[in-house]
């Protein structure tokens, strides 16, 4: 399959994500300790994820918005959660920061329609206030729950690198608490079999209010995007 082929909520089909990468990867399914098949696909993992209820966040959200991207996705992007935007339309990364993920990317040289991008949490976590829904930050138990669908995920896309984009994202994919300042930018083999590394959420960039930090912090986004490459 080409890995220009990627998923949205309308493409979503066996022939899309059939048998043929997941049948490459047999090995790597059937022994990832995981209860799935080596015939599992990202299409079924995300119509399962549809009807989650692992956690109460799906009470309050519009739906569940699960990764998308080719299923033999050399690169993994692994976020926070969906906001308010991705939440409404069904896809990760489309808002403002999505947008800016994509400048970067292709900055770094990396066509985001080969890469895999998912959230550490599937469902929009916010507070209400007035008419605008804020963000709040998935707490431990949620993120805890929603790995379940991670490693699922990693299993069946089986990608060589994996970035991990902020704090939220770390936990779930390191499985410990990270000082993404302190660690980032420094690749680190993985015993699940890929590379993994850590670097901000693009949404940190969004908030830095001084224009000559904020293009200092985009062009060390972009430094830590190359290593992908």
């Amino acid at each position: 399959m080409s890995r220009k082929q990627h998923a949205t909520p309308d493409s979503f089909s066996p022939d899309l994500f059939g048998a043929t990468p997941a049948a490459a990867r047999n090995l790597d399914v059937a022994d990832s300790g995981l209860d799935i098949g080596p015939n599992t696909t990202i299409a079924a993992l995300r119509e399962d994820a549809a009807h989650c209820t692992r956690c109460d966040l799906y009470k309050d959200a519009t739906q569940t918005v699960f990764g998308v991207g080719p299923s033999d996705a050399r690169v993994m992007l692994v976020g926070e959660q969906p906001g308010d935007k991705e939440d409404l339309a069904g896809l990760p990364f489309v808002g403002p920061a999505g947008q800016l993920l994509d400048r970067a990317l292709a900055e770094a040289g990396i066509d985001r329609d080969t890469v895999y991008v998912t959230n550490a949490v599937k469902h929009f976590k916010f507070e209400p206030r007035g008419k605008r829904r804020i963000h709040k930050k998935p707490d431990r138990p949620e993120i805890e729950a929603c790995k379940w669908w991670l490693e699922r995920e990693l299993a069946v896309v089986h990608p060589e690198v994996v970035i991990a984009m902020g704090a939220t994202a770390a936990q779930a994919v390191y499985g410990r608490a990270v000082k993404v300042m302190s660690e980032r930018g420094r690749p680190s083999d993985d015993p699940r079999g890929f590379r993994v590394m850590l670097t901000v959420h693009p949404s940190f960039l969004l908030r830095t209010p001084d224009l000559e930090q904020r293009e200092r912090a985009y062009r060390d986004f972009v430094a830590d995007l190359r290593h992908a490459r």
